[in-house]
């Protein structure tokens, strides 16, 4: 690698705010060329962060034209999104000795020819593990090419680091460009090929490249590279590992019929042992990939579970609303995707609210959350009353802007919960335990309830609805079983719908209203000298004692 004098363009490590080390240098980009303006160089490195998260190696937008073409099952598509999704998750923790290890052209350069490389070996290949290991390193690539960019134009946003800028910023540049991959993907599915999706991805690729090599030279933050050495990279294989097993037993367990599987009983046990090496190796290792003491701040657990709880509530986007789209009303996939953009109206309300509460108005976070939770809250509603098997496409605009802008609140406060409860030190490892539950392990589990839910309920209904089927009629001949079946079946499977959505309205109301409560000061007081449940276990084993020996 060419030699460059870093000396120059030293740029300070970055510092909490309010946790010391100096005021925020200015604002600015050694690493492009003279001739390259300077009021252009941070726009080109949002583009950039564009290109990267436009990216990825599996595109649920040409979902059915990828099944039919690779004779697939679903869960075999879902299990490359989630491959993928845990390679980001994963890569958390390195970003930065990668950052204060290599250049800045180096590392995108890189970023961008492995993912272009794994997108065209991805159309290539049918062998299920080889995707699933091209769609894990694509994401390593794609987090470490988007962070690269993101954490160069940081000062540029913000110039006193503040997250209550830097969060809604990074989420309008997330959230859009997830819902304008799953647009993209189901259009070319639809009017070219699946594979003109990587085709596209792949141009993007060359893109960066070339904007690296002409416009920019090999620039790093540190006078000193900082050394790889003491990386436990056989930590992070075993939770890559666990977190995949997971996500396997939860996406094929329907498919498997769960536990009467002796393949999902073989990979929970097999999880169980991964999980033992986990623990094994971050309890006895010096240095390992997530540290004990990471798990001891307070207030982290309640944000996991609760990342995790929204995320199997809007597990609802992936299976409730394509089964309404795809089984009921009957829409392509072009169709229900050109719908969905319709949350990006929300989705950007939800990031400028999020920036005035957490930046200008400085209120409490709690309202925040509860807000949030408030726009789940009104999207399951919408769902609820409007889901039925004949209902103009207009009327559900609303709900998805309600589901855009709730996600966007949750997803910006959580994180930002994250980054004032963790140091420095301990954040990146927090973050990619967060992403965890926030990308993949929330969203797959929720997506097995609902599947379930489905399975159970429709059942149910059926045996319900035929109880009152006019009985003479119905054995009349001649009588038209298919035309009957046909209005039938769409009629019971939008009332199953309806209350798998009632569930997501009763779990969001509560959620929204608990936190409403608990900002109250009144309330939080009383609450915090509620005794722990073991206590109340044990008063009321010894009342029940003191009635029985009265008797």
């Amino acid at each position: 690698m060419k030699s460059y004098n870093h000396q120059k363009h030293y740029t300070p490590l970055p510092t909490r705010e309010g946790q010391g080390g100096g005021s925020a240098p200015p604002f600015s980009m050694p690493m492009f060329r003279s001739f390259v303006p300077e009021r252009l160089r941070p726009w080109i490195y949002v583009v950039q962060a564009f290109c990267f998260q436009l990216a990825g190696c599996v595109y649920l937008g040409a979902l059915n034209e990828m099944i039919g073409g690779r004779a697939i099952m679903r869960e075999d598509v879902t299990m490359c999104l989630y491959s993928n999704l845990a390679g980001m998750a994963i890569w958390f923790p390195v970003l930065f000795r990668m950052k204060f290890h290599f250049t800045n052209r180096a590392l995108l350069i890189t970023a961008a020819l492995v993912l272009a490389l794994c997108n065209w070996l991805f159309t290539q290949t049918t062998f299920l593990p080889l995707m699933w290991v091209l769609c894990f390193v694509a994401g390593m690539a794609k987090i470490q090419g988007t962070f690269e960019n993101m954490s160069n134009i940081q000062l540029w946003m913000t110039p006193t680091r503040d997250m209550g800028v830097f969060f809604p910023c990074l989420h309008i540049i997330l959230l859009t460009s997830i819902e304008l991959q799953a647009w993209y993907s189901a259009f070319f599915g639809h009017h070219l090929h699946w594979y003109a999706s990587h085709w596209l991805v792949i141009g993007l690729m060359m893109l960066v490249v070339c904007i690296q090599l002409f416009l920019t030279r090999p620039w790093c933050p540190m006078p000193e590279r900082v050394p790889l050495k003491g990386i436990d990279w056989l930590g992070a294989a075993f939770w890559s590992l666990l977190g995949l097993q997971i996500a396997y037993i939860f996406n094929y367990g329907d498919w498997l019929d769960w536990w009467h599987s002796p393949a999902i009983r073989t990979l929970t046990g097999t999880s169980l042992i991964t999980l033992g090496g986990c623990l094994h190796r971050m309890w006895t290792k010096q240095q390992p990939y997530f540290e004990p003491k990471m798990w001891t701040y307070r207030h982290l657990v309640p944000i996991l579970l609760l990342i995790a709880v929204v995320e199997g509530l809007l597990a609802s986007e992936h299976v409730l609303e394509e089964v309404f789209y795809e089984e009921v009303m009957d829409y392509e996939m072009l169709t229900s995707r050109a719908l969905t953009l319709w949350a990006l109206p929300g989705i950007w309300a939800g990031c400028l609210l999020s920036w005035l509460w957490l930046k200008v108005w400085h209120f409490n976070v709690y309202k925040l959350i509860a807000l949030g939770l408030i726009g789940i809250t009104l999207y399951a509603a919408g769902f609820y009353f409007l889901v039925a098997d004949h209902i103009n496409i207009e009327v559900l605009r609303l709900p998805l802007m309600f589901r855009g802008f709730g996600y966007a609140v949750l997803s910006i406060s959580l994180m930002w919960c994250l980054h004032e409860i963790m140091t420095f030190e301990h954040f990146f490892q927090s973050l990619s335990v967060f992403n965890f539950m926030h990308m993949y392990i929330g969203g797959v589990i929720g997506c097995a309830l609902y599947a379930w839910g489905l399975r159970y309920y429709m059942a149910d209904n059926i045996l319900r609805y035929t109880a009152y089927l006019d009985m003479p009629a119905f054995t009349a001949a001649p009588f038209d079983i298919g035309t009957w079946m046909d209005a039938f079946i769409p009629d019971m499977m939008a009332v199953t719908i309806k209350q798998l959505y009632g569930w997501v309205l009763y779990i969001a109301g509560f959620l929204s209203l608990g936190f409403l409560l608990w900002d109250i000061p009144l309330v939080r007081r009383h609450a915090r000298r509620f005794p722990t449940w073991p206590v109340v276990g044990l008063r009321a084993l010894m009342r029940l004692r003191k009635k029985t020996s009265l008797h």
